[in-house]
């Protein structure tokens, strides 16, 4: 390594959240008002769905291509792995031939039939400032505005209106997708329902998506949240559990736990009027508090207290936090001056975070950092905490319940497990832990393979995007296979042209950033 090196490397180590002030967020932003405009020209000179039409002939003599040359290598999309939200990056696309897929688009609002049409890089900032001007929303409208439809519905995608109408990929009406015979295929859940269904959570093991269409409804001006503290454990599971049941009056249903005996349990309900019951809080604007921090303060209060949030700054509350992420990256992140000048250019990009993490922080990180979300039956909701609070003693932890769907007899990766009174479906919730532990002596390496243990025993699910330790049995112990392997091996190059779920998601197809460099390099 050179002076030049070590000196870079001291500096992002132990200078990081100047580092990131100073020249991520800058480039961030730039890079952000690129895309906006760029995003904004293209809906209006609606020359998206013109040109979808020959992007997906692209992908299609791609794979021609590929088949003409003997099919030898797997295929993934070109789509760089620094731009997913995981921590980690997919090394198999050194070695996988890559296919472009560069859809970024909204290709249809269509009121009449109550859909939106997209290509599937077009992201939840984008969509939801699109549809909200128009007066619709998507159902489910996960927070982080870089989100992307495809990982949304190839991963996983929860919003804290889950318990009424499921995941991300319940809200789903249709999927257009290019198998690796080089076919484009529709898929529903009365056309093709085999693939439908199992589309969901595949990765992009089954084909290219190039389109999906998404259910969409009325939307209001504001969401009326109400914040009501619990300073017990028995408290806070009974209040959580109260209010996802109540579907009629709750549109959204949230909590987050500062300690085991401490939260917040929130309820929102679309509205048009802002009421004398609570102020308005445009609780988006940049030189507000972040969203949890705000939220904390209800803590002290002691009693309940309402608030209407412009609709848009709820739905996306903690994107400049990245939750609560964002205080180790910007330790100074929420002070009031930093806000005030420079809260407008938060967040920087993720793939410009990994890019510039450090041999020293990614060791640190590996060992003490948690970035994970569980799904877990909400009857366990009280065990779940007690564990993380035994084995991992970290804080805030994000709890947001889904209704898992049984979808029809047709299961796919994800479903309910029929309990003894005999339930269809069932209401889950994420436990999102994301920071360091307090815990003495912790050790991902250790805790991490406990925990999914734990999750299997309780009829639960990991999120994907995160790092797992699982074996190739205990992920097919957790994720449904039977109709996936059925699936894949009807299909005509499929198993010749994709990695299976567990190849791409293991630390088998992702390692760690620095490491990523130094493979590229060497590649």
């Amino acid at each position: 390594m050179t002076k030049a090196q070590s000196l870079f490397e001291h500096i992002l180590t132990h200078y990081r959240g100047i580092f990131a002030t100073l020249c991520l967020l800058p480039i961030s932003a730039v890079y952000g008002a690129y895309s906006t405009i760029r995003n904004w020209i293209s809906f209006q000179l609606k020359s998206a769905p013109a040109k979808h039409e020959t992007r997906v002939e692209k992908v299609i003599r791609q794979i021609e291509d590929w088949k003409t040359h003997g099919a030898g290598q797997k295929l993934c999309t070109a789509r760089s792995g620094w731009k997913t939200m995981s921590e980690l990056v997919p090394k198999y696309k050194l070695s996988h031939r890559k296919i472009n897929i560069d859809m970024y688009d909204i290709l249809e609002i269509d009121t009449q039939r109550k859909i939106i049409r997209v290509e599937p890089l077009a992201t939840m900032g984008q969509i939801s400032r699109s549809l909200i001007s128009q007066g619709w929303t998507l159902p489910v409208v996960p927070e982080l505005d870089s989100l992307t439809v495809g990982g949304l519905i190839m991963g996983f995608g929860i919003e804290t209106s889950s318990h009424k109408y499921g995941l991300f990929q319940h809200i789903c009406v249709a999927f257009e997708i290019v198998t690796a015979e080089g076919v484009l295929v529709k898929c529903s859940a009365s056309s093709n329902p085999d693939l439908f269904y199992q589309i969901p959570w595949s990765h992009g093991t089954l084909g290219f998506l190039v389109a999906a269409e998404l259910k969409i409804i009325p939307v209001k001006k504001y969401v009326r949240l109400c914040y009501q503290p619990v300073y017990s454990l028995d408290s806070m599971v009974e209040n959580f559990a109260q209010a996802c049941a109540n579907t009629e009056n709750n549109d959204f249903i949230e909590g987050l736990v500062y300690s085991s005996e401490q939260a917040v349990i929130m309820t929102g309900k679309f509205t048009d009027t802002v009421d004398t019951d609570g102020p308005l809080n445009a609780i988006g604007l940049w030189y507000k508090p972040w969203f949890y921090k705000h939220v904390e303060t209800y803590l002290k209060q002691r009693k309940e207290a309402i608030e209407y949030l412009p609709v848009r700054d709820y739905f996306h509350r903690h994107t400049r936090g990245y939750f609560w992420a964002m205080e180790e990256i910007i330790p100074f992140g929420n002070h009031p001056v930093f806000r005030a000048l420079l809260g407008w250019a938060l967040p920087p990009r993720i793939e410009l975070l990994k890019y510039t993490e450090t041999q020293t922080t990614q060791r640190l990180r590996e060992k003490f950092h948690v970035i994970q979300d569980m799904l877990m039956p909400i009857r366990y909701l009280k065990q779940s905490i007690l564990y993380f609070e035994e084995h991992f003693s970290l804080y805030p932890l994000w709890l947001s319940p889904m209704a898992i769907k049984d979808n029809n007899g047709q299961p796919g990766f994800v479903h309910p497990f029929k309990t003894a009174e005999g339930t269809v479906d069932e209401m889950y919730v994420d436990i999102g832990a994301y920071g360091t532990p307090s815990k003495q002596e912790f050790d991902n390496a250790i805790a991490l393979p406990l925990l999914e243990k734990f999750v299997i025993q309780h009829k639960g699910y990991q999120a994907l995007y995160a790092r797992t330790s699982m074996s190739r049995e205990e992920f097919r112990t957790m994720f449904d296979h039977t109709d996936y392997d059925l699936l894949r091996q009807r299909l005509p190059y499929c198993q010749q042209a994709f990695d299976e779920v567990y190849d791409k998601v293991s630390s088998k197809g992702r390692c760690a950033p620095v490491e990523m460099r130094k493979l590229e390099k060497t590649a």
